[in-house]
């Protein structure tokens, strides 16, 4: 080592005792320390004296500018060179490595990261070597050694690359294989040990040693004695585990069963939990060897399963034996034997034939697999972004109005915006599309109060032969047919079914006109029945619900019922009690001991059912048509409870990663004894709620034999309050098609003379349903030019939602838009004055009809269709992106676009938006001022929904844009439209952890409110927007926003304009 020349930090007073200490021993490390040893022994001593018991010394010596370390350690390689004599050498060597080991240990760990960025490590590696050429090898410095490596090791980053570099791998491990019996070496070469075997490379060197072997001679049956040395040497044989090749190793050495062994004895011995760290220390080293495929058959094959679900459950009771029970948990959980769902295929029970099979994508290679093989992977789902999904091309970031088609092409879509034609007259201004189907009518199958009685005889009648007097219903039952409709019995006769008035309640629901919807909803089950939630209403309750706090170990408890099914097969039914891959009769009967499900209605999504045990009960979804996933969204019916019985739930086929099932999210139940009562409701139900990975697996052949991915678990318990009564579990708040034409069949007569309201066909979809659109604006006051003119040239406002058929949350937000604007109040009328909406309030039909969570019947997710669109495959895309380009070839683009969506994973309602500042600075590209030039107004929509929704958070909203995000509605109407304001408005499908609905589960209330919010904002927007005056644009935004504002922007003109390079989670408004 080169001596180093004594440095002070500036400041440091130059008579400093300890300092002048340094420089003479500085002067020292050289020829002369040879024939003084003694004199720099004391020297040293004096030095490290001082620093352990002064502050002061210890910063100067310790501090970041100063050589002192430097010092002292080249002292030490010097002194140690030029000594001679064994003994002499030994001496010195021992009393400066007990003096810096003294030293460090003053310290939390700070000393030793100096020691380590002075070449302390390399100092004594180097006489580590030195020492072990002696035979034999001092005791006692191989003990103040290893010590001082054990204490230094764990902050060098490099600890194991230089310790096999040097040679004192191979030094340390001869010593342990040599001191087997000498606990007081044992332990400070263990401690080294451990810190080598973190390094890999290391690992698979000692292995090859035979250490893996040596640490099983170390690992000893319960005993009070060496519980230190124990510890420290299970930590190394975990960490030396942790290789694949060790692990090999072990298994193939026979160690599992002595792992298990072991541990059970510790188990059993250790009756007051004081040595929890050892029983942590084998389970460890389980859980290493069974990260790969043998180690996992080796602790089956040793009754590995058992013997850990025995003893967890005995610590059970004791929560600080908590990490104990969770490892065990995650091996067992890991080693459950793999097995594919109960379904002989995993796409969608229901099949459609496409007109033309895409050439590319997720599509494409289902329908291209050979037979048998079903597994393909669609990452389009994938919500998690990290800052290597953002845009990072300047080009792509700035937004171009880009035609994309014709003008003459889009010729066609004039009829759909007759209020900005030339030769607009007021005389046409009724003209609206009528809804009604063309579609033949067919028997439709509508709840009775039968399906309540299940000893009265079931009786089928087309609906077309009913003639209901008001309040009542004589309606035929489906229950004990499996669907189909069934013989015609003309001697029965027809159940009375009352049907709760809710009309004062509901004023756009009616049961008759909902059948009459019904009747013209084509899906590919072709479903003829009727769901009681969808044919009475829902009702909102009054009372609010709370997110369920999470009871503790819940998750783990069913876990370990799931493990039981393992360990006591036995006790398992294994029952199959409904199944739709058995079209004729999905419904198998049995002795009225099982509980009873349906799915087959609009929206219903549920496949096939397993009784696992007496009141436990597995659950299949079914796949969105024309793929072999998204399973999320769920709706189905149950009968035959049992009054006060605790029910299990399980459905065993979720895709996501995590849900907010574990974070106070509730299921919805809807019973029809309770709306029969005068309550008609969904109401969140179940306890005993999580969500976890579970032991199902899909296939790997199609992904080249790569690891397949595991489902997840959503397990729920409930009880029934009612006899014969007949219930409904969905996902969230059912929203179906036929509920939105019924909805926009009541608000055509909701229209007075001074609304304007068009409903158009924009097109049909590919299962052959209309999708509809809105024009919604206010009349003008009269047919002259003015009044014409201010009429045709009011800004536009254009909205969607329902494009993923499994938000049902998007459509209550919807009706929440859509009665607001055909509202009487004097804030409806302003804001119908002051634009006119464009609405498509469901741009999924298809999917919604049929159960489908994310896709169309095309099996894509629409909304990474909107690049490209498909006129075939996905005409409302195509036909709605084809209305926003007309709108943009005549100069009026709108004013606002908002896309409304559910989110599954996130709580409270926020904004997605699209910005080039905001997007460079999370993914820190180099852009120049000019790139950067953007209008901050694409913030004041949302800010101003933050000030007056109470279930808004701006917190939560974002303006990156990301690549995998380039194809949806919001980033291209953005892009390639020139929309500044496009947005996808996310709604929770949980609640809210902000505001005055904080720790509350959302409703159909809050929806609603949340879609007259919106409106409202916009109203705020035009106000603000629309101000000529300068000084009363700021006044109103001060207004708007509050007065604690910072002032970081200016105006130049009547638009907002940026002036200053603000940071995006700065407040972005002017104080007056």
């Amino acid at each position: 080592m080169n001596k180093p020349k004594m440095a002070t930090e500036k400041g440091v007073p130059s008579n400093s005792r300890v300092l002048m200490l340094l420089g003479q021993l500085e002067r020292m490390n050289g020829e002369a320390m040879g024939r003084d040893v003694e004199t720099a022994r004391q020297v040293t001593a004096k030095i490290l004296h001082l620093i352990q018991t002064q502050e002061k010394s210890g910063k100067e010596v310790m501090s970041k500018g100063s050589t002192g370390m430097e010092v002292i350690l080249a002292s030490l390689e010097v002194g140690l060179t030029n000594t001679t004599g064994h003994d002499r050498t030994l001496t010195t060597s021992t009393f400066y490595l007990h003096k810096i080991r003294s030293l460090i240990e003053v310290s939390r760990g700070r000393r030793a990261g100096v020691f380590v960025s002075k070449g302390g490590t390399g100092v004594l590696f180097q006489i580590l070597i030195s020492a072990s050429k002696e035979l034999p090898p001092s005791e006692e410095l191989m003990l103040q050694l290893h010590s001082l490596l054990a204490k230094v090791g764990p902050k060098d980053r490099k600890f194991g690359v230089k310790a096999r570099l040097s040679g004192a791998l191979n030094v340390t491990v001869n010593l342990l294989k040599q001191n087997l019996q000498n606990t007081k070496l044992l332990l400070p070469c263990l401690q080294v040990l451990r810190v080598y075997s973190t390094n890999s490379v290391n690992a698979i060197s000692l292995g090859k040693n035979g250490v893996v072997e040596l640490m099983f001679k170390i690992v000893a049956p319960y005993s009070k004695k060496n519980t230190s040395l124990l510890k420290v040497a299970l930590d190394a044989l975990g960490a030396l585990l942790k290789s694949k090749t060790n692990a090999r190793r072990a298994v193939d050495g026979g160690h599992v069963p002595i792992l298990l062994a072991l541990y059970l004895d510790w188990h059993r011995n250790d009756t007051r939990h004081r040595h929890m760290l050892i029983r942590k220390g084998l389970l460890v080293c389980l859980r290493n060897i069974t990260n790969i495929k043998l180690g996992r058959k080796a602790f089956i094959d040793a009754d590995g399963m058992r013997v850990l679900y025995n003893s967890s459950t005995e610590c059970l009771p004791v929560r600080t034996l908590d990490p104990l029970i969770n490892t065990s948990s995650l091996i067992m959980r890991k080693c459950f034997p793999k097995n594919r769902l109960p379904l002989p295929t995993i796409k969608s029970a229901f099949h459609y034939q496409l007109p033309h099979i895409p050439a590319a994508g997720p599509v494409a290679q289902l329908y291209s697999q050979p037979p048998g093989v079903d597994d393909v992977v669609d990452e389009s789902d994938n919500e998690e972004t990290d800052n290597d999904d953002i845009e990072t091309d300047l080009n792509k970031l700035h937004p171009k109005k880009i035609p994309g088609r014709p003008f003459e092409e889009l010729r066609v879509y004039e009829r759909f915006f007759v209020e900005l034609s030339e030769d607009f007259q007021a005389s046409i201004l009724f003209t609206v599309d009528n809804n009604s189907s063309t579609q033949p009518s067919r028997p439709i199958i509508v709840p009775t109060a039968q399906a309540l009685s299940p000893k009265r005889d079931p009786i089928s009648i087309p609906l077309g032969g009913c003639n209901p007097t008001k309040g009542t219903h004589t309606l035929p039952n489906w229950g004990s047919d499996c669907g189909s409709e069934g013989a015609e019995d003309e001697g029965a006769e027809g159940a009375v079914l009352e049907v709760p008035d809710t009309a004062l309640l509901l004023p756009l629901h009616d049961p008759d006109l909902y059948v009459e919807m019904v009747k013209g909803t084509l899906s590919v089950p072709q479903y003829a029945e009727v769901a009681y939630p969808d044919y009475f209403g829902h009702v909102a309750p009054t009372f609010r619900e709370p997110h369920l706090e999470r009871v503790y170990g819940v998750q783990r408890s069913k876990i370990f019922q799931d493990i039981e099914r393992l360990i006591h097969p036995n006790d398992i039914v294994d029952k199959v009690v409904y199944d739709l891959d058995i079209p004729s009769c999905p419904l198998i009967e049995d002795n009225g001991e099982s509980l009873k499900f349906n799915s087959q209605f609009e929206s219903g999504n549920l496949r096939k059912v397993v009784q696992v045990r007496k009141n436990e009960y597995d659950l299949v979804l079914n796949s969105d048509i024309n793929s072999n996933h998204y399973h999320q969204w769920f709706y189905f019916e149950v009968s035959g409870m049992r009054v006060g019985t605790m029910y299990r739930f399980n459905i065993i086929n979720c895709e996501k990663s995590n849900s907010q099932f574990n974070y106070g999210m509730q299921v919805l139940m809807y019973s029809v004894q309770e709306a029969i009562s005068g309550r008609p409701r969904w109401v969140r139900t179940g306890t005993d709620i999580c969500y976890y990975k579970n032991h199902f697996a899909r296939s790997s052949i199609a992904a080249g034999g790569q690891k397949g991915k595991s489902y997840y678990t959503m397990t729920f318990t409930t009880s029934f309050s009612h006899k014969d009564d007949v219930c409904y579990f969905a996902y969230h708040y059912p929203y179906t098609y036929s509920t939105l034409k019924m909805h926009l069949s009541k608000l055509e007569a909701l229209r007075t003379p001074q609304i304007y309201l068009r409903q158009d066909v924009l097109c049909e979809t590919l299962g052959g349903n209309k999708c509809p659109l809105l024009t919604i604006t206010a009349m003008p006051e009269s047919n002259s030019n003015d009044h014409i003119c201010q009429f045709r040239n009011r800004p536009l406002i254009f909205l969607s939602a329902r494009v993923h058929p499994g938000e049902t949350n998007a459509s209550w937000v919807m009706k929440g838009t859509l009665e607001f604007l055909m509202g009487t109040s004097p804030l409806a009328a302003s804001l119908r004055d002051a634009y006119i909406f464009k609405i498509v309030p469901m741009l999924n039909p298809d999917g919604v009809i049929n159960g489908n969570h994310r896709c169309s019947l095309s099996g894509e997710d629409l909304n990474r269709q909107w690049q490209s669109p498909n006129p075939e495959l996905h005409p409302t895309i195509y036909h709605t992106k084809s209305l926003l380009q007309y709108l943009a070839h005549i100069q009026r683009a709108p004013l606002v676009f908002c896309d409304y969506h559910g989110h599954s994973r996130k709580k409270n309602v926020f904004m997605y938006g699209c910005s080039v500042k905001e997007t460079v600075w999370q993914s820190n590209i180099s852009a120049t001022s000019s790139d950067l030039q953007e209008d901050l107004g694409y913030r004041a929509l949302p800010k101003i929904l933050s000030q007056i929704a109470p279930a808004f958070s701006m917190a939560s909203c974002s303006f990156v844009v990301e690549r995998s995000k380039e194809s949806t509605a919001r980033v291209v109407v953005w892009r390639e439209i020139g929309v500044q304001r496009s947005y996808t408005m996310e709604s929770t499908l949980c609640g809210c952890d902000q505001g005055k609905y904080k720790g509350l589960q959302i409703g159909t209330r809050e929806l609603e409110e949340m879609g007259a919010q919106f409106c409202v904002a916009l109203l705020r927007l035009k106000r603000l927007t629309g101000l000529r005056n300068h000084q009363h644009l700021l006044d109103l935004e001060s207004d708007i926003i509050g007065p604690q504002c910072k002032v970081i922007r200016l105006f130049s003109n009547s638009t907002p304009q940026i002036n200053h390079y603000a940071r995006p989670n700065l407040t972005l408004t002017t104080k007056v």
